[in-house]
């Protein structure tokens, strides 16, 4: 089946970081060639705002922003982080408040700063009817204590690169998140492949994270958003259908999720 028959979503790329680069037209060409039309971007820190709004505003048709401040760069300025990340969402139309939500891989002394930064964020989402895109490292138990806290009927989003067990993806989707499933599930021993064999495709969209965790064959390597269709493959194959079906069927979950 050529690309051109199906529609693949991006729903995590950090592309934006080429944007002054000549090469991010040669990257996205790659993209379109292969049927990756829809690209949504989460900025990290109000230094990156104006990358991702430069490349929306060149393709408006395919690259979607989303805004927040990533728990990495949580630190003791962080009000005014969000004082800066508050005053471009409303000069900005976004589709998700992100990527937000607790990392204690790299730092486990700003968990309480996170812990606030990820509460204030979610009530902008809620106010602005928008889901969150969670970003979230060894720490599931906490990030499912503050969900469970925050959990009403305007809390919904994707966790995005899921590398949880079944139990935790259950978690998720009981609480109304759908998994962002990105190259990791091509690693041979990450487990990911036997949770996606479970979980029905209506809870999963498809990411890359670019230039991070490039899928195989080109693991270890800096990743990027074309790559999406290896993931898109591994998981046709885990489900035993066409990889057409994996397009339409996560394209679909990431319209509902994101409203574009």
């Amino acid at each position: 089946m050529s690309p051109e028959s199906y529609t693949l979503t991006d729903t995590h790329t950090h592309i934006y970081y080429q944007a002054a680069d000549s090469t991010l037209d040669e990257h996205l060409s790659r993209c379109f060639d292969k049927g990756i039309d829809r690209l949504f971007l989460p900025n990290v820190d109000s230094a990156s705002i104006p990358a991702v709004l430069e490349t929306v505003k060149n393709y408006p048709e395919n690259c979607f922003p989303m805004l927040g401040l990533h728990p990495c760069s949580v630190k003791q300025n962080f009000k005014e982080e969000l004082a800066i990340i508050e005053q471009a969402l409303s000069e900005t139309k976004v589709y998700a408040i992100g990527e937000i939500g607790l990392d204690l891989y790299w730092d486990k002394s700003t968990l309480d700063w996170q812990k606030e930064a990820f509460r204030i964020q979610v009530g902008w989402a809620k106010a602005m009817g928008l889901p969150i895109d969670i970003h979230c490292r060894e720490a599931f138990d906490e990030l499912f204590l503050l969900l469970e806290e925050l959990k009403d009927d305007k809390l919904f989003g994707i966790l995005h690169c899921f590398t949880g067990n079944i139990e935790q993806a259950k978690r998720a989707i009981d609480l109304g998140f759908l998994l962002g499933i990105g190259g990791v599930v091509t690693f041979k021993k990450s487990g990911l492949d036997a949770v996606v064999k479970e979980v029905d495709l209506n809870h999963i969209v498809l990411e890359t994270d670019a230039p991070y965790l490039a899928p195989v064959p080109f693991r270890g390597k800096e990743n990027e958003s074309s790559y999406l269709h290896y993931v898109a493959e591994k998981v046709a194959d885990i489900k035993e259908v066409d990889i057409s079906y994996v397009a339409d069927i996560t394209t679909a979950n990431s319209k509902r999720v994101f409203g574009i």
